[in-house]
Parts: structure tokens; C-alpha cells; sequence
């Protein structure tokens, strides 16, 4: 019964919220009188939505393997990263400001020579998401390997223990909560960029992406649809987070009760 309880003291709040703003959104434009690509009403939204459900589902599918496809390469190549800056101080100390570069160039200068360099199609628009999300897999795994206790590391020290050894049975163990937090920000980058990359590497033929949905209905001042796309845009996000997160809070709950 309290369960029940909990939930739905987590579910009725939110969704209480989103009914009245939906009604607020339709009397504001009822009122107001405002034209409809101007601001369209939550029905005409719901009805574009509908009327393109099975373009949007495409779209959404699309991008969304473009954002998973550029996460799971970030957390790959991230966490590697991170061994290499926790094996040795001057690596990290010469590389890591090239991490920070990819997170402080803004992608909409760098996308253009990714299309030069490896064309339109998805494997631009995965590598986008990937360079996206790419520094807080970095940053969290490397803060988690480093930050141990030196009494710790003295302690397998004395043992004899090896780099390796202290790698996995001492630094890894420790950077675990680091690194799912790294992949829980990197999850949402991740979708974002697939998006953005949409926008300059694109598809072509009969693939859309979420991305190019947006950029089309800007063109064409198709604000319903606009709208629509940039509610499926959210929701991919935040699906992708909530898997992410429930992995992560998967193998915390394993690892501390292990």
C-alpha cells in the first residue's frame, strides 16, 4: 500500500503540472488570438503528431540509434581515457587539455569538417554525438581513478600489488559511482548531439532524423509539427536518461551489495 502511495505521489505532481499547462497553452492562444505559426494549440500539435506518427516514429528511431551508437562509443573510448590519465600523470597532464577542447569548440565548427571528412549519412551524425558526449565520460572516470584514498594505495603498495592489480581492485572499484554519473550527463549530450548533427550531416532519401523533421518545419513554418518534433526531441532524452540511470542505480545497488 505505501508503494502505491509513493507512487503516486511521484506520478500525479508531474502530470498534474503538464495538464495545466497544456490548458494554460490553450487559453493563451484562444484568447490571444495568436496565428497558428506563430504558437499552435496543444490539439493542433497532437494532431500533427498523429497525422505524422509513423514519419516520426522513423525519425525517432533514427536518431535515437545515432545517439546510442555515439554514447556507447564515448563510454567505451572514455573509460580508457581515464586508465591511460590514471596510469601515468604526465600523460594526463599533456592530453587532458585536448579533452577540454572538445567540450569548449563549439560543434557547429567542427561539423562541417566531419561532413568534409566523412560525409553525410549516420556515421557523421554518430561521431557528432559521440564527440558530445565524449568529456564527461572522461572527466568523471579520471576524478574517480584519482581520487583514492593514499592510505589505500600504501596499503597494496606494501602488498607488492602491481599497476594492474591496483587498477582493478582498488581504482575501478572506486571510480564505478564516478562513472555513472559521467554516463548519466553523458546520455542527454548524447541525444543532443545526434540531433545537432542532423542538422549538417543529415541523411538524405527516405531517412529523416529528429533533426532534420525540425529543420524542415522551420523551413516551411509548419510550427505544429515543429512542435511535435520537439516534444518527440524530449522524450528520446529522456528515455535515454531513464534507461541510463536505471542501469546505473542497477549496478550501484550490485556492486555495494556484492
Amino acid at each position: 500500500m505505501r508503494s502505491a502511495r509513493e507512487l503516486a505521489f511521484a506520478l500525479l505532481p508531474p502530470i498534474a503540472f503538464l495538464l495545466s499547462a497544456m490548458l494554460i497553452w490553450h487559453f493563451i492562444v484562444q484568447v490571444g488570438g495568436l496565428p497558428k505559426y506563430v504558437l499552435p494549440g496543444p490539439l493542433s500539435v497532437v494532431r500533427a503528431a498523429w497525422m505524422g506518427k509513423v514519419e516520426l516514429s522513423s525519425a525517432i528511431a533514427l536518431t535515437a540509434a545515432a545517439a546510442i551508437c555515439g554514447f556507447i562509443s564515448s563510454l567505451i573510448t572514455g573509460t580508457l581515457i581515464a586508465f591511460a590519465f590514471s596510469f601515468s600523470p604526465l600523460i594526463r597532464a599533456g592530453c587532458y587539455p585536448y579533452a577540454v577542447f572538445l567540450q569548449t569548440v563549439p560543434i557547429v565548427a567542427i561539423a562541417p569538417l566531419i561532413v568534409v571528412w566523412f560525409g553525410y549519412g549516420f556515421q557523421s551524425v554518430a561521431l557528432i554525438a559521440f564527440i558530445i558526449s565524449l568529456f564527461p565520460i572522461i572527466t568523471n572516470a579520471t576524478t574517480g581513478l584519482t581520487s583514492i584514498d593514499r592510505d589505500l594505495v600504501d596499503l597494496f603498495e606494501l602488498h607488492s600489488a602491481n599497476r594492474w592489480q591496483v587498477l582493478f581492485k582498488l581504482r575501478l572499484p572506486s571510480a564505478v559511482p564516478y562513472l555513472v554519473t559521467g554516463a548519466r550527463v553523458s546520455s542527454g549530450m548524447a541525444v543532443i548531439g545526434a540531433i545537432v548533427g542532423e542538422f549538417f550531416a543529415g541523411y538524405g532519401g527516405s531517412q529523416d532524423g529528429l533533426g532534420y523533421v525540425i529543420m524542415r518545419a522551420t523551413n516551411l513554418l509548419k510550427t505544429d509539427e515543429l512542435f511535435a518534433a520537439v516534444i518527440a526531441s524530449t522524450a528520446l532524452g529522456m528515455a535515454v536518461f531513464a534507461v541510463v540511470n536505471i542501469a546505473g542505480a542497477t549496478v550501484l545497488s550490485r556492486w555495494y551489495h556484492a
